[in-house]
């Protein structure tokens, strides 16, 4: 199986908070992309519980990684990063003004699908994705998949967080 890329072209904002800390959803569950992909709500579950470190890259070249995402999480609305720029990489300095001037703001996933279905009117829905990577990106190919401004994602963090904890209990609770 290759490596699929979500990347195309869309509006949008972008913000970096605190420094060269970054957030937004990569992905949202029930909405379709401009190539006419679904994914479905807990597509990353298996991949995200292995445990494995999602890369940020730039542009989803694997020769430039840019940051580390610090935080992935599956919730109820998408799949949702907060990560840091790495400031000592000259890309990444490069990413944060061209962020921080609004030229860029959009995040887009690298994955392998495990499983999908067509529907009807030929839409695939994404059920079982292997996460890899997560790029900033000039063009997601899902519209709304943007870095987030801060006065969207205050107060959002702790509901984020709450989501993540409860998801977490769940599994260790739920028989294997």
């Amino acid at each position: 199986m290759k490596l699929e890329h979500k990347y195309c072209a869309g509006p949008g904002r972008v913000t970096v908070t605190d420094g060269q800390v970054i957030s937004g959803y990569a992905s949202l569950f029930g909405k379709s992309d401009q190539g006419g992909d679904i994914v479905s709500r807990g597509a990353y579950h298996t991949s995200l519980a292995q445990g494995r470190r999602i890369r940020m890259l730039w542009q989803h070249d694997p020769a430039q990684p840019i940051g580390i995402w610090d935080e992935v999480v599956e919730d109820a609305k998408g799949l949702w990063v907060k990560g840091r720029l790495l400031t000592d990489i000259a890309k990444a300095r490069e990413a944060a003004s061209l962020i921080a001037a609004g030229a860029i703001d959009g995040l887009s996933i690298g994955y392998r699908t495990i499983r999908a279905r067509k529907d009807d009117q030929g839409a695939r829905h994404l059920t079982e994705l292997d996460l890899w990577e997560v790029s900033l990106v000039t063009f997601p190919m899902l519209a709304d998949a943007r870095i987030a401004a801060k006065a969207e994602t205050a107060g959002a963090d702790e509901l984020r967080q709450l989501t993540a904890a409860f998801a977490a209990a769940r599994r260790l609770l739920s028989p294997l």
